[in-house]
């Protein structure tokens, strides 16, 4: 076995046992190339990515490659979801190299850990002539490389102000400037299956979140048409587990229906968030089942005995990418018997196969609700769970599990559905006590033990998850230990020269660049969490600096985010509520709890909360205190408070 097997991250021990001679991303590893003068190879991966699977398979378990990959190269392997930060300086220098970004990622540095060349996925025989090539330029050609390497890490050193000409706008968005980002988005829908006129098909949860609250505030009835196409055909397709809940990472085609079948915890967090949030505005009975059958997946299989999230299922099983979820016609005909015609006319089951040979994946072309075929399914279910079942990457994420706490939260406010809070609570709880030391959070956490300091991503994500669940329960410890952490992030991560946030704490290792994160992906970007959180923050606690900073980053943005919102939407969604004032809930009295489950029944996402049940020292709360049995609702706008009214029915007609 290598060094690999030392470590906790499934991928890492994936390839503990490959004649490679792998280190993980340490000090030794770089001392070593040091030392030995030879380049290094940095292999960046994941364990529920199946090219990664396919390259150990031909390339790192063949003796011949390893031998060649230990005499010439120091050999690193990096989970990416564990060193987040390291994979994005090196996919930032292998995409300024001109190459297509993904993974698995591999890239050569010199011994001073600088990029100078890297791609992705090689075929066996490209990737031994590949290393033959790089050893032969290391060992010819030195200066040259090193030359191309401190030109690729001076292009990472740019800021982003310089890099994007970003500078304050003192104006911030309006109406008009909402609509203007519309627009932009509109020109790339697919107005036959949802989503955005390309393949492969990502669900980007912030891009229809911002659709939401672009409708909420325009009542534009083309971006509502849009967004209920959208998620449509994603519940009904092939991207989502028909059976079992939980949406897969993305579909290849345009259709939603053959996926990546890999499925990722920070995408079902955001999906039940999103679709608990479309059901707030539609009530459309799809949008519910989607989100409770989610939750049922990541509590039937996601849950670790102290209340963690594991991190993703494997595309692959018994080497077969979608082996476990796909079904042939015969074998449905052979479970269900006599109902078997029905299910797979619904669900487009063909004896020639609708994906390959005789292969089925199960999607609806129309919005049939699953319920409808529940003893069907629990049927299958049962002979689905008897076959050999993908791998798990059982490491706790941070960040993940707080995008996951605030799905739950998000639908428990929707739905009132308790065991929902219970699952949350149980999380954050296991943040707090397994994933926190003091105001400093770690990043991963696995057998027991969390390591690795926390990056912005974590610190932003639960932020954003306590800060929400205190607006659930009204329990002021989520909401002081959401304050405590926002300090913290911006003692060790603020850069004032540009108003920004670093991705790394400053106590963390020193890489060859600090990276900021500022474009909204698949995940949102830190930076546009953390300016979320500070808008809230700052209206529930009455601080200013908060709300100023928040301004400040958003105005930073405001250029880049007109010009390429498809890229900023979760940046969008924040200007979406600077547009209007946003209003100041208070509830206090014995039915605060009550109330404000009627309160979110009501679809207006422009709004904070806050309440108790006799009194708080909370700037919302201050000198308000329960009358007897009567509960009293305050509406404010900018800390100027109208007369309470008793009754949600009266709140409302104060505000919309």
């Amino acid at each position: 076995m290598n060094r690999l097997s030392q470590e906790t991250s499934p991928y890492l021990l994936q390839h503990a046992h490959n004649p490679v001679n792998w280190y993980p991303w340490s000090e030794e590893a770089l001392h070593k190339a040091k030392t030995e003068n030879k380049p290094v190879l940095v292999s960046i991966g994941y364990s529920a990515c199946h090219w990664c699977h396919v390259m150990e398979r031909e390339s790192f378990e063949n003796e011949d490659i390893a031998r060649i990959m230990n005499e010439h190269f120091i050999n690193i392997k990096v989970d990416r979801e564990e060193r987040p930060d390291v994979d994005a300086i090196y996919m930032d220098a292998v995409q300024a190299m001109g190459v297509n970004g993904g993974w698995p990622l591999n890239v050569f540095l010199m011994p001073d850990g600088k990029p100078f060349y890297g791609g992705t996925y090689f075929p066996p025989q490209n990737w031994r002539q590949m290393l033959l090539a790089v050893n032969n330029g290391f060992s010819n050609h030195f200066e040259e490389l090193q030359k191309s390497a401190e030109g690729f890490t001076k292009n990472m050193l740019f800021s982003e102000s310089e890099k994007y000409g970003l500078t304050i706008e003192e104006k911030l968005f309006s109406e008009k400037g909402l609509e203007n980002m519309f627009k932009k988005l509109a020109f790339g829908f697919d107005a036959e299956w949802g989503g955005f006129n390309r393949a492969p098909k990502f669900p980007m949860p912030s891009i229809w979140l911002f659709m939401l609250r672009y409708f909420r505030s325009s009542n534009n009835p083309e971006a509502l048409e849009h967004l209920k196409l959208t998620l449509n055909k994603m519940a009904q397709g092939g991207i989502y587990d028909q059976l079992g809940g939980g949406f897969a990472r993305y579909s290849v085609d345009g259709e939603w229906f053959c996926p990546h079948f890999e499925k990722m915890l920070y995408d079902n967090g955001q999906l039940v968030s999103l679709y608990a949030e479309a059901y707030s505005l539609t009530k459309e009975p799809l949008y519910k089942e989607t989100v409770y059958e989610t939750i049922e997946w990541l509590s039937r299989e996601m849950v670790n005995a102290e209340g963690g999230f594991y991190s993703a299922l494997d595309a692959d099983s018994e080497g077969v990418e979608g082996k476990f979820y796909t079904w042939t016609r015969h074998e449905i005909e052979q479970i269900l018997g006599e109902n078997a015609g029905e299910f797979c006319e619904t669900y487009q089951v063909t004896e020639a196969g609708n994906w390959e040979d005789e292969v089925n994946i199960l999607w609806k072309a129309e919005p049939v609700l699953n319920s409808k075929f529940a003893e069907s399914i629990r049927l299958l279910m049962l002979a689905r769970d008897q076959r050999i079942r993908p791998g798990l990457d059982d490491k706790v994420l941070c960040s993940w599990n707080a995008l996951m706490l605030k799905g739950l939260v998000d639908a428990y406010r929707v739905f009132n559905e308790d065991r929902f809070l219970v699952l949350a609570k149980n999380n954050a709880h296991f943040i707090k006590d397994k994933m926190m030391n003091g105001s400093q959070l770690w990043h991963s956490y696995k057998n027991g033990t969390a390591k690795i300091m926390g990056f912005l991503e974590d610190y932003a994500a639960v932020i954003d998850a306590f800060t929400s669940l205190y607006q659930a329960t009204f329990e002021e410890i989520w909401l002081h230990e959401a304050e405590k952490l926002t300090l913290y992030a911006y003692q060790n991560f603020y850069d004032e020269n540009e108003h920004l946030f670093f991705f790394t704490d400053q106590n963390a290792e020193a890489l060859i660049v600090r990276k900021k994160e500022i474009f909204d992906n698949v995940i949102p970007a830190s930076n546009s969490i953390m300016a979320k959180n500070l808008y809230v923050l700052g209206l529930i606690l009455d601080r200013q600096d908060f709300s100023e900073l928040s301004r400040v980053m958003l105005g930073k943005m405001k250029k880049l985010i007109i010009s390429n919102v498809d890229y900023l939407t979760n940046w969008a969604c924040l200007a979406t509520q600077l547009v209007s004032p946003t209003v100041e809930i208070a509830i206090v009295g014995p039915d605060y709890l009550k109330f404000r489950e009627e309160i979110d029944q009501t679809y207006f996402p422009n709004k904070v909360l806050s309440g108790t049940k006799v009194k708080s020292e909370l700037p919302l709360l201050e000198n308000r205190t329960a009358k007897g049995e009567e509960t009293q609702i305050f509406i404010c706008y900018n800390k100027v408070c109208q007369i309470p009214v008793t009754s949600v029915e009266k709140a409302w007609e104060m505000v919309l």
